[in-house]
């Protein structure tokens, strides 16, 4: 089985990955970045730049990920980036958020399958030459039974990979995933299959694995934010140690502190990790309180040493998602 790391906008930038790869990568075969959003005037962000420096994704095979509802200047990210040295881009047709979608970006080019064939028909018309593209889906926006007509146009173009979220954008990331569109996508894509979508926990993979044993890669997301001991755990049966993810959240606060000016900046950060490390502590309630209250860098650096020596720590436990 390949593993790879999905791309959570706000929290695995290229800090959180080197400090991930270095502490606990014991066979994650590709990071995607949050998603790049795609404009007529190119990658001028600092933050996007910084994503995709080469310099900040030594040693481990990064995929950068592209939001934008145009062809053509996805076409000319995907140049840019291969003249930097990418062999793969990702294209986000998943994501659910309102924002997003009335551009007709992300889940928003699944809701016109002919706006939807005439976007990829000027990526790959255009596309750089040895670059890989690669699509991250979900199923449709209203229905699973739109997923059949998807896929058909899927299946025109050379993928190198379809990276399948079973849920259609009305769940957002809600109720449960449709294996039985996954099943379809695995014995009907012309292109490799690879699965994403509520693996949070060692017994979660097992029972995918189980029901299907033919599939070959699989996407962590919010499992392995919120335990990033699950891979070691499922590959093995190491569970992670209470010293490991205190190190490890050290080493992400302070390099947040390096490179972001203020308390408040970082401390957004470092609460929205905490919304899935949480899981990790039990009778933790009223510590995480502290942690999204606090101010200040004394008033969370103290919350959080209490919360480390205070409550239960569960090396096994993961995401708990409210449905």
């Amino acid at each position: 089985m390949d593993f790879y790391f999905a791309p959570l906008e706000g929290i695995t930038g290229y800090l959180y990955r080197n400090a991930f790869h270095e502490m606990f990568d014991c066979g994650i075969g590709k990071y995607f970045t949050p998603f790049l959003a795609v404009n007529q005037n190119g990658i001028t962000k600092s933050r996007e730049k910084g994503e995709i420096d080469p310099h900040n994704n030594s040693g481990m095979t990064v995929i950068p990920q592209l939001l934008g509802s145009k062809g053509g200047e996805a076409a000319d990210y995907i140049r840019h980036l291969g003249k930097m040295g990418y062999r793969e881009v990702n294209l986000n047709l998943g994501c659910p958020y309102q924002t997003v979608v009335s551009k007709k970006k992300g889940a928003g080019l699944l809701a016109d399958t002919e706006y939807l064939l005439r976007f990829l028909d000027e990526v790959f018309e255009a596309g750089a030459d040895g670059v890989r593209i690669s699509v991250k889906t979900r199923i449709g926006m209203e229905s699973g039974e739109e997923f059949e007509k998807l896929l058909a146009v899927y299946n025109q173009y050379p993928l190198s990979e379809l990276i399948v979220h079973p849920r259609v954008r009305k769940d957002f990331y809600g109720g449960r995933p449709d294996l039985a569109a996954f099943a379809h996508a695995l014995s009907q894509s012309r292109a490799p299959v690879c699965y994403n979508g509520d693996i949070f926990t060692e017994k979660d993979y097992r029972m995918f694995a189980e029901r299907f044993p033919e599939a070959d890669r699989i996407m962590l997301g919010r499992g392995l934010i919120a335990n990033p001991g699950l891979l070691s755990l499922i590959l093995t049966g190491k569970a992670l140690e209470k010293e490991a993810l205190q190190t490890f959240h050290d080493r992400i606060y302070r390099d947040y502190r390096e490179v972001m000016s203020g308390d408040v900046n970082v401390l957004f950060k470092m609460k929205e990790l905490w919304n899935y490390m949480q899981f990790l502590f039990d009778d933790s309630q009223k510590h995480i309180k502290r942690i999204r209250k606090a101010k200040s860098g004394a008033e969370y650096e103290d919350a959080v040493r209490t919360l480390f020596r205070c409550c239960v720590f569960v090396p096994d436990a993961g995401f708990r998602a409210e449905n």
